[in-house]
């Protein structure tokens, strides 16, 4: 009998010990720093995905990291231009402040990089696909891969394959998808010109059309290998410790969207998936900034944050989606082919647009160019526009704009010069002038011009980059992140 009972206390002692050392160990795997995949698409807009809403694209890899991580419905670029946008991204500061703030300045050497201190922690760091930052940005990355395919997403998974097994690795994944001049591929059902959603602001024509649904088969694309990617994270039993990462560097490039401050160009769709720590099939409805990605990355990791860096962690919104880290997101319109400064301000409902020049039309590439905007100007000269399409022909353009989002999901209504909304306009301006302040920027007196010909203009003289934004106050230097929180206004 007693021999019986030490029998069955030293089993039980010997299944208790398993169970704690099962729990420690679940413990520690959890504890242990995540594997970081950010893969940042090229010129998508925040509503072009089927996980936002949108009846026709066809995005079910991406629809199923939203269904097994995180939406967030409130997310907004600080540029919505491509260079500058990377290099505000991997800074975690403003485009003024980069040094890099016009298209195609490459990032002056001493500016932060977030992957470099991940780098320095033990991470293994790799950067694939389009990189459009200059070589200074490079120097943060254990590998550089220009990447492979029509969209150079095609190296991905064989990255992951052939990582180092022994540190945790945070992936910089590019695509050039979206982005013009599209290319046909097969990893795609490819989608008809009569399944298209013509924006109202667009011709509802065949060239528009055709052009979107070509768009529309790019985004296609980068799902179709973000779905890869998520295989590959299962098959090597490392998903639930990943956390991945999804959005774009600016909207769509078509007219009235890319280079745009309105919700079709600043607006960025941002998924996260974490299954470890996030609970699936969230929305939340925080508002983030894309310079807040960096700071959460080095927070999830546990490394601290760089006092050069101007952007919040929004870590504790990926636990708790109804957390609140900003009251204001802050965005610019920098010189992108065509000289241009606004300055854009998102609070609540409320968004507001101040134009430092308003007495020249608001382009870009796409306004003029490829067929959804030829067929713009071709009903503009025969006189066929309504007033929701007239956006890229005005002249002169309002110097500040005012629209409440919810009822105006478009932002066509201007409230600016009405008197019952004087308080809103008030309010946001003084932020704005806060910021302007705080971290530097500055309205250049010798900008750089023009490079591609207005429709009707002068020739533009042999192009430059002149005086940027920030130039003035030494903007580099700074670091102060202007308000954050409704209690940081003066």
């Amino acid at each position: 009998m007693q021999v019986r009972f030490s029998f069955l206390n030293h089993l039980f002692y010997l299944l208790a010990a398993f169970l704690l050392a099962s729990l420690f160990q679940s413990e520690r795997i959890i504890a242990a720093p995540p594997n970081i995949v950010m893969i940042l698409a090229d010129d998508v807009s925040w509503n072009d995905l089927g996980c936002y809403g949108h009846p026709s694209l066809r995005t079910p890899n991406l629809d199923r990291l939203a269904k097994e991580g995180l939406r967030f419905d409130n997310a907004y670029l600080t540029i919505s231009s491509c260079s500058p946008s990377r290099c505000s991204v991997i800074t975690g500061r403003y485009p003024h402040n980069t040094g890099a703030p016009e298209l195609h300045t490459p990032l002056p050497q001493g500016q932060v990089l977030f992957p470099q201190l991940l780098r320095d922690a033990g991470y293994y760091t790799v950067i694939s696909g389009k990189q459009h930052m200059g070589n200074y940005a490079l120097t943060a990355f254990d590998l550089v891969s220009k990447g492979k395919g029509p969209g150079r997403e095609a190296d991905w998974v064989p990255i992951l394959k052939k990582r180092p097994k022994d540190k945790p690795f945070f992936c910089w994944f590019a695509s050039v998808d979206a982005h013009r001049a599209w290319q046909a591929s097969k990893e795609y059902q490819p989608h008809q010109p009569s399944e298209v959603v013509v924006p109202p602001y667009l011709i509802d024509c065949e060239e528009t059309r055709r052009d979107l649904a070509q768009y529309y088969d790019e985004i296609s694309r980068i799902d179709y290998f973000t779905g890869r990617i998520l295989d590959e994270l299962d098959a090597q039993g490392i998903a639930d410790n990943t956390l991945v990462l999804f959005f774009s560097d600016n909207g769509r490039p078509f007219p009235r969207c890319k280079t745009r401050l309105y919700d079709s160009g600043i607006k960025t769709p941002l998924i996260v998936r974490w299954p470890a720590v996030i609970k699936a099939g969230g929305v939340s409805n925080s508002l983030v900034s894309s310079m807040d990605i960096g700071p959460t990355f080095l927070e999830v990791a546990g490394v601290p944050l760089d006092p050069r860096i101007q952007g919040v962690s929004f870590e504790k919104v990926l636990k708790q989606p109804e957390a609140k880290v900003r009251d204001f997101a802050f965005a610019e319109h920098n010189w992108h082919v065509f000289k241009a400064h606004e300055r854009m301000v998102r609070n609540g409902d409320w968004l507001y647009i101040r134009n430092a020049w308003p007495k020249q039309r608001n382009l870009c590439v796409e306004s003029i160019e490829f067929p959804s905007g030829e067929v713009l100007w071709e009903r503009f000269k025969a006189g066929q526009l309504n007033e929701f399409q007239q956006d890229v022909f005005l002249k002169p353009r309002p110097q500040e704009e005012l629209y409440r989002v919810s009822e105006d999901p478009y932002q066509f209504h201007n409230l600016a010069s009405k008197p019952e909304h004087a308080a809103e306009l008030a309010r946001l301006s003084k932020a704005l002038d806060q910021w302007t302040v705080q971290t530097g920027d500055t309205i250049p007196e010798t900008p750089t011009p023009d490079r591609n010909q207005r429709p009707g203009e002068p020739k533009p003289p042999e192009f430059e980059h002149r005086e940027m934004p920030g130039d003035a106050k030494q903007a580099q230097k700074i670091n102060a992140p202007g308000p954050v929180l409704s209690s940081s206004i003066d």
